[in-house]
């Protein structure tokens, strides 16, 4: 009992972290080009070497954290990444020149990236094969619901004739992880094993063994084609074209991602229970065929002969089905992750699934942008088919998987009653 209310206070405050870490996140990612381009004066050419250096750090510190955290355990190095992108955060706010700028972007992507794995590992450690489905979904509630506040307020703050203005909501942020790392120093995690304590032969080779886990392979792999097929196309090529096949304007595109938001806070512990209950490959496999859906209207708003209000309404409707088919994803993919990890590895194959997901933002943009921006037809075929291939992927996973891995809810109820029928066969030998 006692372990169990000390997972749960344990738990609590790494929710509270997820949802400071976005709500400072979600005071500057929206205008981190706006402040490097035009308020710094940088030009667009700083301005888009800082969004890939974003995406560089992760690649980079990534592969080094997944050993970190099986070594030295998830929270130490939270505490060193939330440093480490205060650090970045303040510097940013502060920098004038392009060298500062990378240097400090890059300090602050790295200590981004490397939050993800490590408050995924604290779930996995405070958390049980019956809790964890909700534990995931909490998190990606408070992610959002903190990025959503943020970047409201942070909105309101901003002034692009004033530096001040944008300094503050720097230093508001790199004030977020400093807080964070207040709170969860007090965390206290239970006893979970290290690489040198776990079982023999269960971590050793580290990646190589990772890369031997046909399973684990082939859910990144799926898990690539989730994040360049959705995430990745949010903000460059689904976005572009909205604005150049289906005219659609900025208002209404801010309207379709508070529709994607919305969807994501309102369907997240709705569609909680069902998916729970049912196969995850089969779960996964179902979000292929709406975020297909997702795309015919994306398709109908940009190549259909409506009215502009039907446009407009289709495309809106393309951000909200890509936040129902993300609610779903949730307590589903970060979970089998886990289930899928020998004990003492989740770290490992946690950084390992967020490498995968750096690599889908990173290239998602890059092929996305340019199709949805100038081959309007094209583009939707192509993530329409992708979508398609969700579906397929996730189905041939579902044949690699155990029945626990796959159904765990059945299979926890399976050996609930298993156990109640031997304590009745033992009451009435006794």
């Amino acid at each position: 009992m006692n372990v169990t209310r000390a997972m749960g206070a344990a738990m609590r405050r790494i929710h509270v972290g997820n949802a400071l870490s976005a709500f400072g996140l979600g005071f500057t990612v929206p205008y981190l080009y706006v402040y490097v381009a035009q308020v710094r004066g940088l030009g667009a050419m700083t301005a888009g070497l800082v969004l890939a250096v974003f995406a560089v750090a992760a690649l980079i510190v990534l592969p080094f954290a997944g050993r970190a955290i099986v070594r030295r355990g998830p929270l130490p190095v939270l505490l060193a990444a939330l440093v480490t992108a205060a650090l970045g955060a303040l510097s940013l706010g502060l920098a004038s020149n392009a060298v500062a700028v990378l240097l400090s972007a890059s300090a602050l992507g790295a200590g981004q990236a490397v939050m993800q794995p490590a408050l995924a590992t604290m779930i996995v450690d405070c958390s049980t094969a019956d809790t964890r489905s909700r534990a995931f979904a909490m998190q990606f509630f408070l992610q959002n619901l903190g990025l959503g506040v943020g970047g409201l307020i942070g909105g309101h703050l901003v002034d692009t004739t004033h530096v001040s203005s944008f300094t503050l909501l720097f230093a508001i942020e790199a004030a977020m992880f400093l807080l964070l790392v207040v709170v969860m120093a007090t965390v206290r995690m239970p006893r979970a094993p290290r690489l040198e304590e776990a079982p023999a032969g269960s971590a050793k080779g580290g990646w190589k063994q990772l890369l031997g886990n046909r399973a684990m392979v082939q859910l990144c792999v799926l898990g690539f084609v989730l994040f360049f097929a959705c995430y990745g196309q949010f903000e460059s090529g689904l976005s572009a074209y909205g604005v150049e096949a289906a005219g659609i304007s900025t208002s209404a595109l801010g309207t379709a991602l508070a529709a994607n938001t919305l969807m994501i806070v309102v369907a997240q512990f709705a569609v909680l229970r069902f998916v729970e209950r049912r196969r995850r490959s089969r779960v996964i496999a179902g979000v292929g065929l709406i975020w297909a859906v997702a795309w015919l209207a994306a398709g109908y708003a940009g190549l259909g002969h409506g009215s502009q209000e039907m446009a407009t309404a289709a495309f809106v409707s393309t951000y909200a089905l890509f936040g129902l088919g993300e609610a779903m994803l949730s307590p589903t993919v970060a979970p089998l992750v886990a289930d899928l990890a020998p004990e003492g590895m989740a770290g490992q194959y946690n950084s390992a699934f967020a490498l995968v997901k750096q690599l889908a933002l990173a290239v998602g943009p890059a092929v996305g942008g340019p199709l949805g921006a100038s081959l309007h037809a094209p583009y939707i075929v192509t993530f329409l088919l992708f979508s398609l291939g969700i579906t397929v992927l996730a189905l041939r996973l579902g044949r690699r998987l155990t029945f626990a891995q796959d159904h765990p809810w059945a299979a926890a109820k399976s050996s609930r009653v298993v156990a109640r029928s031997e304590a009745a066969a033992e009451s009435v030998t006794a």
